[in-house]
């Protein structure tokens, strides 16, 4: 029997150079650092790991919680352990990860995927809001966006990270010779930026959101 994943497990960030990487993301997420073996590193918002960071060249992977372990599609994974960040953990403080997002040039295909592998629904019938919904611990609740790209691209996820001021996190972005790529703006999730830094690793800034997808978590 298929059992709804109802969050995020942990992310990884797969660059080319993780101690440069993960001393930007941490200069702006304020994390704290731990050197793991093999010269990758963990970020850290006070006892609960915001992402880990890797050699490599695959950009971020997605683990979702769920009861078996596995492989998915579109940079993601399915790993069992208890889930750190979803709509049923604590809200996401500064630094912590608050939404993950598919881009997909295949909507029906993946909307089938998903309910398939991970026991999602699109939000009440309607993918035009653009969000899946998991009812594990009972009322559905909203664990991951979707949003369609141009024809032809891969499916992958993006992921976001709160953060308290936005405009203080974009300016710390510029300081440490990242880029802020888009925004500010306001959508209906919140006020975003996109940002990339110096050494690999695109993700959105979300400000203070409300709970787990921010504004979508009310």
């Amino acid at each position: 029997m298929l059992v709804s994943s109802c969050g995020l497990r942990r992310l990884e960030l797969s660059v080319a150079e993780p101690e440069k990487t993960v001393d930007f993301f941490a200069g702006v997420l304020g994390w704290a650092v731990i050197a793991e073996p093999g010269g990758s590193f963990s970020g850290w918002v006070g006892d609960r790991l915001a992402a880990q960071i890797v050699a490599g060249q695959e950009g971020w992977h997605v683990f979702f919680g769920g009861d078996e372990p596995r492989e998915l599609k579109a940079n993601s994974s399915v790993d069992s352990g208890r889930v750190l960040h979803g709509p049923w953990a604590p809200a996401p403080r500064h630094g912590e990860p608050c939404w993950v997002e598919l881009l997909t040039s295949t909507p029906d295909e993946d909307d089938a995927y998903w309910k398939r592998e991970l026991g999602w629904e699109t939000a009440e019938g309607d993918r035009a809001l653009g969000l899946y919904t998991s009812a594990r611990h009972g009322d559905p609740r909203p664990v991951a966006g979707t949003m369609q790209s141009c024809a032809g691209a891969e499916s992958h996820w993006g992921v976001y990270f709160a953060v308290d001021d936005l405009e203080a996190a974009c300016a710390r972005v510029s300081e440490l010779d990242g880029r802020v790529t888009v925004g500010p703006s306001r959508l209906q999730i919140g006020e975003f930026a996109s940002i990339e830094g110096p050494h690999g690793g695109h993700c959105a800034l979300l400000e203070n959101p409300k709970g787990w997808g921010g504004n979508w978590a009310s």
